[in-house]
């Protein structure tokens, strides 16, 4: 895994005039402590630049507007904190004028019901509403805290800061991603179809990398290159690999050598890469291990050129940083509506895992020979909260859509092959119904994690995509 960068956020203070200055001077430290303790940086007008570092007049707010331009390529979010009712004008001026394209969350402090009087009264629950509307009005996306008022020191505040931090960086990471597209789409799958240009204008770049071009370089390397060399030893330091022959896991590290390059080359981020059944046939092993070390890194991969699902376990994997896997909707669970077992066969993490082995593709081998199917990534997932998701595009009404959810996966016994576990969804039945009305595909994305809600809000409020969020 690799480590992140530490998130900042732009900070822009509310106040009006007529209500206590120093409730604003007080709710800018107070902001300023919660992102500290929250590990975020910030970026605020300080009380030499406006009055009590507020944002009041058109003057502050291009003062401000002009401070988080110079900040541009390090703001992640922008915090509007009102610490009393705050001048909706100057707040959705500093926004306009800054020409930022990243989340906003509105924070409102409460009211004590002691201190109602003139000298301490906020009314902060009104200005909210007043700030939402003129952001409305100014074409402002922006989310909402989970209760209407919540003091910035509150356990409720400290929760919605990190969804809302996971929705800056999904928003962050899916804008001028580049995907590698490695191979064609196998025949079989048309599930897997997609349109680069939807993709593309939502700022997602494919790049594209003809397997043919990927076995010739392959061909060209020595078993002794450098490169070849550690990626053999990583592949080996990764899993167990004691079943496997020497020669299928020199191939595994050619191939993975080979993509290593190539994406650095390209600058692509994450990946789908063609399996069935071609490298079998012409190289002669799977690419699971490798693109399940991959996705362990955090450079989601995805079988079977599925663009859209390597999309879904990317936004995943930037919302809770940790790896996604992407599996099949793959089989009922006994009788019980709320369980179905999710499978691959698999290239998933090893983060997934009680524990992993390598192993063969026993589906292909069928066809092609268990001697040219090892490299497969398998053994039972472990049981912990989930979230999931999958994007599709949508060519016929120009539009990106999806859904997301939660839900377990559980230790309920299972006797199979591949990477499989049991998930148990409330409202399974009902989930079902809607992908097969809707006509989505039967690969999802899933996640370790409860970051379905944050993936949401950054797909369907700032990228505007079509997105339905799965409850009971």
């Amino acid at each position: 895994m690799t480590i992140q960068r530490k998130m900042t956020m732009g900070v822009i203070v509310g106040n009006r005039g007529f209500f206590p200055d120093h409730l604003a001077k007080s709710g800018r430290e107070e902001i300023i402590q919660a992102l500290q303790k929250a590990g975020m940086d910030a970026v605020a007008l300080s009380p030499e630049q406006s009055k009590h570092g507020a944002v009041e007049t058109y003057d502050e707010a291009m003062r401000c507007a002009e401070l988080f331009k110079t900040k541009a390529d390090l703001l992640d979010g922008v915090i509007v904190t009102l610490p009393n009712f705050g001048d909706e004008r100057a707040i959705a001026d500093a926004l306009r004028l800054s020409r930022l394209k990243v989340p906003v969350l509105v924070q409102a402090t409460p009211d004590s019901a002691g201190k109602m009087g003139i000298a301490h009264r906020r009314d902060s629950f009104c200005g909210k509403m007043s700030a939402c509307n003129n952001l409305r009005q100014y074409g402002i996306p922006y989310s909402l805290t989970t209760l209407h008022t919540e003091t910035t020191d509150s356990p409720e505040f400290a929760k919605d800061l990190e969804w809302f931090a996971a929705v800056c960086r999904v928003v962050k990471g899916l804008r001028n991603l580049r995907i590698g597209a490695l191979g064609a789409r196998p025949t079989a799958f048309n599930t897997v179809r997609y349109s680069e240009k939807l993709l593309e204008a939502s700022g997602i770049s494919v790049e594209t990398l003809d397997l043919s071009e990927v076995l010739g370089r392959i061909g060209r390397l020595k078993d002794s290159d450098d490169g070849v060399a550690q990626k053999l030893k990583s592949i080996r330091s990764y899993v167990s690999t004691s079943d496997v022959p020497q020669a299928a896991l020199i191939k595994m590290a050619k191939l993975g050598a080979v993509i290593d390059d190539w994406m650095k080359a390209t600058h692509v981020q994450i990946s789908a890469v063609q399996c069935w059944t071609s490298l079998e046939e012409n190289l002669g092993v799977v690419p699971c291990t490798v693109m399940s070390m991959m996705s362990e890194s955090l450079l989601s991969s995805a079988c079977e050129v599925d663009v859209c699902g390597v999309l879904g376990m990317h936004a995943l994997q930037l919302a809770s940083e940790t790896p996604s896997a992407l599996l099949d909707w793959n089989n009922n669970y006994g009788s019980d509506p709320n369980k179905a077992v999710c499978f691959h066969c698999s290239n998933l993490p090893k983060h997934f895992f009680k524990e992993a082995k390598m192993d063969y593709q026993a589906i292909i081998a069928g066809t092609v020979g268990k001697e040219n199917t090892f490299g497969t990534c398998v053994g039972q997932v472990k049981a912990g909260a989930m979230s999931f998701v999958r994007f599709s595009t949508d060519d016929v009404h120009g539009r990106i859509r999806g859904y997301s959810g939660s839900g377990a996966f559980t230790d309920d016994p299972l006797d199979t092959f591949g990477g499989a576990g049991v998930v148990e969804i409330p409202g399974l039945q009902k989930l079902l119904r809607y992908i097969c009305e809707n006509g989505f595909e039967h690969h999802v994305a899933a996640n370790f994690s409860s970051v379905a809600p944050a993936v949401h809000e950054a797909a369907s409020r700032y990228l505007g995509w079509d997105m339905y969020a799965h409850a009971e």
